[in-house]
């Protein structure tokens, strides 16, 4: 094995089902200063990488929130409301993967608090 090369497991995330994956949709996402996107849902799961800046990320309303910073990485259930993603003074960008089954696009739609 090669001594430079590192790898390193950063997430595992057990899916609570079987997912027929047939693409998987990788978007470069960034959002501003002080913005904050508000309780939302995915139609599929969703995971992400921090690339610059940070975001505060809290998956349900009863959940401690944290800091995601470059490098983090995170993971959004299908279907359950997502709390807070919200940035601060330098906004955010990072890549998030979304797996998906035949025909679906995904989407991201709002909730009420």
């Amino acid at each position: 094995m090669n001594p430079s090369i590192s790898r390193v497991v950063v997430l595992d995330q057990q899916l609570p089902e079987a997912l027929p994956v047939q693409r998987v949709e990788v978007r470069r996402i960034t959002i501003g200063p002080h913005t904050a996107l508000g309780p939302h849902v995915h139609n599929g799961p969703v995971f992400g990488n921090i690339v610059s800046g940070s975001a505060i990320y809290q998956q349900a309303a009863g959940d401690q929130p944290r800091v995601l910073y470059a490098g983090d990485v995170f993971y959004e259930p299908a279907v359950e409301r997502i709390a807070r993603f919200d940035t601060e003074d330098e906004g955010v960008t990072f890549i998030a993967y979304f797996p998906l089954t035949a025909g679906q696009d995904a989407t991201l739609d709002l909730v009420e608090d």
